[in-house]
């Protein structure tokens, strides 16, 4: 399992119609996602953890799926930092 970032751009006019769906259809992704509407933002993130980003974007409503941006994350240590430095 990897981590993944979701990132999904909505316009202000899409927003209620959007979050709406995520209520409908996937309320527990809904749960982890946190959102910059109410500061003009209109964007929502998550970091969730799946097998692939195929099977994380599956957890996006289909309608928006499209405009929904899957990205795999990783978290470095300093050690691996100074590791990556180093000359091979």
């Amino acid at each position: 399992m990897s981590d993944y970032l979701i990132e999904w751009s909505h316009t202000p006019q899409e927003c209620l119609a959007g979050l709406d769906r995520f209520v409908q259809q996937s309320p527990k992704t809904l749960d982890t996602f946190e959102f910059g509407c109410l500061s003009g933002e209109h964007k929502g993130w998550a970091i969730v953890q799946g097998e692939s980003e195929s099977s994380v974007r599956e957890l996006v409503p289909a309608d928006i799926r499209s405009s929904a941006r899957v990205v795999k994350v990783t978290k470095f240590t300093p050690e691996q930092i100074r590791m990556a430095h180093e000359p091979h």
